[in-house]
């Protein structure tokens, strides 16, 4: 790997924290894991297809329907005409919904940006530039297992 110390650039103690503090977010907000994983998807990527939202989350079309039936109760997203194509439904968040979701993740904004802090600028540039890079590849090794899953199931 190029002299790359995998175990070292891809922290499994970093992936193991982040993934208990999506856990205690969801919890606090009252949502289970996929319902959290949802709100961030919409978060980053915008009003989404329950199509897009299945094939990102990994849930069958019927879950996902059910997802987003309890976050639109819960008063967390609400399905709108796509503007693109007035024909389809999109789920949107609901901004005023947020601020509550926006309080639980201020702790690990704030611990995540005193560790930035320590780095020089050059240095914040290039971790900066690891995480743009990484989180596409963490996508592709996720689709991958999951096209290795249906293969297994026969799907």
């Amino acid at each position: 790997m190029g002299g790359i110390r995998v175990g070292v650039a891809t922290s499994p103690r970093v992936a193991e924290r982040v993934g208990l503090h999506g856990l205690a977010a969801a919890e606090a907000a009252g949502l289970n894991p996929s319902e959290w994983y949802a709100l961030s998807l919409l978060a980053v990527e915008g009003a989404l297809t329950s199509g897009e939202l299945s094939t990102r989350t990994g849930l069958t079309t019927g879950a996902t329907t059910r997802l987003i039936d309890r976050l639109e109760r819960a008063g967390y997203v609400r399905r709108a005409a796509d503007p693109a194509d007035r024909r389809k439904v999109v789920v949107e968040q609901v901004p005023e919904a947020l601020a509550e979701i926006q309080r639980i993740v201020t702790p690990a904004r704030r611990h995540i940006a005193e560790v930035l802090a320590q780095y020089p600028a050059e240095q914040q540039e290039i971790l900066f530039d690891y995480f743009a890079r990484a989180a596409p590849a963490y996508r592709e090794a996720s689709e991958e297992i999951r096209r290795t899953i249906k293969r297994r199931r026969g799907r």
